[in-house]
């Protein structure tokens, strides 16, 4: 702010420039250190904000306004970490430890699927019917089958001496598959007889004998060559003849 004279700014703001482009330079170089090229950075990056302050002055004296069409090169080696806006890192200074990390971009996630192609994985197996195909549950469940079967009979057991402890009468065990002689055969069912010892059972539906059976296929098959051999006149005679004859 003390300097008034336009020529001697532009002095001053070339020289900056100089000073810039030779440590920015220097910085490419890694073989330098690591303490050396932060310090490199941070002259660069003070010299960067001097040479700001250089072009807003000229700007006051009436020269040009070198922020909006002064060259950008030297800013453009340089390379901000996103979310710290100011500070830039030049040449051998993006690679340092702790650097490089900042500058990597996020892997993009995953694109996602749709419906349909998420529908394509689905099969018997999604749903639970090649279960048994492995061998290894089927022999499981069975195993615990008879475990759970064993549990209930024992508790079973053990609450039936607890009744009879307490004198109560166990109660009479019904046969649901008896079938008692005075019950109606009101759906015209026929009564089964088995061998001596065996359970009786009710049809309550007419089952043909075997002789039967027999009569009606014979019946369908004369029918059937009927059909196929004899013409519509002799058809209608023969149905004339079976009505004739009651048949």
């Amino acid at each position: 702010m003390e300097c008034n004279e336009l020529p001697k700014a532009e002095k001053w703001r070339r020289q900056i420039i100089g000073e810039i482009s030779k440590k920015v330079a220097q910085i490419q170089n890694a073989g330098l250190g690591e303490f050396r090229i932060r310090d490199l950075n941070d002259e660069i990056n003070k010299l960067l904000r001097e040479k700001g302050h250089w072009e807003f002055r000229i700007k006051e004296l009436g020269g040009p306004d070198y922020a909006r069409i002064g060259p950008k090169m030297l800013d453009h080696e340089g390379k901000e970490v996103p979310g710290n806006r100011g500070y830039k890192y030049f040449g051998a200074a993006k690679d340092l430890p702790g650097v490089r990390e900042l500058f990597e971009k996020e892997p993009l996630p995953p694109p996602r699927k749709t419906r349909a192609e998420l529908m394509k994985a689905i099969d018997a197996e999604y749903y639970g019917y090649r279960d048994e195909d492995d061998g290894i549950l089927e022999p499981l469940e069975q195993e615990h089958e008879k475990k759970v079967i064993a549990e209930a009979v024992e508790k079973w057991k053990m609450e039936r001496e607890a009744r009879l402890a307490r004198g109560e009468e166990e109660e009479e065990e019904v046969n649901i598959y008896a079938v008692n002689d005075d019950e109606s055969d009101e759906e015209g069912g026929k009564e089964k007889e088995g061998e001596e010892g065996q359970q009786k059972f009710i049809a309550h539906v007419p089952v043909p004998s075997q002789q039967e059976i027999e009569e009606a296929l014979v019946r369908r098959k004369k029918m059937e060559l009927l059909q196929k051999y004899a013409s519509e006149t002799l058809m209608a005679q023969s149905e004339e003849a079976k009505t004739l004859l009651g048949l």
